[in-house]
């Protein structure tokens, strides 16, 4: 597909989900199987952002079918997005969980699939059992279609209207950050910059696991996206890219939450990029053997 054209389909697919218009649904199904898996995993995504206002019936058996695409990325957008559709995926639950039980599956499907199962097992259960759950900001009574929804996003159960306080204030930055993804490494991961092109290969080269730009709770009650994510040595790379202040003002509240938590971390800015081999090898031999 041309890059123009995908990058057009691709801003669309986020503009349709941001509308939070259950007419979209149709658009967004047809682009939810489009060639470039750059514009289904954004279409995927943005069916996630409908449940609990589209008809499940509809939308469910696509993403079951994208949950088997080829592409990873597209399969874990799949897997979350099932997750806000909550007790109206009993159909999925068998193949969610043998992508968590798959030991060829990308670490981050299995992890995020297992999290699907609990979140869709847990709204089948307060549906059947009638158990009450209450939103964690107002208190009120919640049912199981808000449960999952609010714990596929937030992990937090939030009725529908402070769900849609709290997804109203990340939105913006989220969908930012998807359309800034255009630069392709080598193992197919979409990057930001030329920087994180380069720390992708390098890790890929190596045979180093990562997950790139992911949503880690790393202290109670805060949340961060650490650009690298080294699962098997639990090691964290921030790629320090900007020069602006609110830039700089982000990256010292997120370098205090890593200190806090007395989590391994790896700096690098954009000075070390024709240095990488060497200053990422001596950073982190601090934590692993490297060959």
């Amino acid at each position: 597909m041309d890059k123009k054209i995908e990058k057009q389909f691709a801003a669309r697919a986020v503009e349709l989900g941001k509308s939070g218009d259950a007419a979209v649904v149709d658009e967004l199904l047809k682009l939810s199987n489009c060639s470039a898996f750059h514009v289904k995993r954004l279409a995927v995504s943005a069916l996630g952002k409908l449940a609990g206002k589209v008809d499940s019936e509809k939308v469910v058996p696509v993403l079951l079918a994208r949950v088997r695409d080829s592409n990873a990325q597209v399969r874990q957008y799949a897997i979350k997005s099932l997750a806000a559709y909550g007790a109206d995926c009993v159909s999925a639950l068998h193949d969610l969980r043998d992508i968590a039980d798959n030991p060829s599956e990308k670490d981050y499907n299995r992890r995020d699939a297992k999290q699907a199962v609990e979140i869709i097992e847990e709204a089948i259960r307060i549906r059947k059992e009638k158990i009450i759950k209450h939103c964690q900001k107002c208190n009120v009574v919640i049912d199981s279609d808000e449960y999952s929804r609010s714990m596929k996003a937030f992990q937090r159960p939030y009725c529908d209207k402070c769900f849609d306080e709290a997804y109203l204030r990340r939105r913006n930055y989220d969908t930012e950050v998807e359309l800034n993804k255009e630069i392709r490494a080598n193992d197919g991961t979409l990057v930001q910059s030329a920087g994180e092109l380069k720390i992708a290969d390098w890790l890929t080269a190596r045979k180093i696991k990562y997950r790139y730009d992911e949503r880690i709770r790393i202290i109670d009650g805060y949340a961060i996206r650490p650009d690298f994510y080294l699962p098997e040595f639990d090691v964290y790379i921030e790629y320090w890219g900007m020069d602006t202040i609110d830039y700089k003002i982000g990256m010292l509240k997120k370098l205090k939450l890593y200190q806090l938590q007395g989590k391994k971390l790896i700096s690098l800015y954009p000075e070390d990029k024709n240095n990488l081999d060497i200053i990422l090898k001596s950073k982190l031999s601090k934590y692993i053997q490297l060959t």
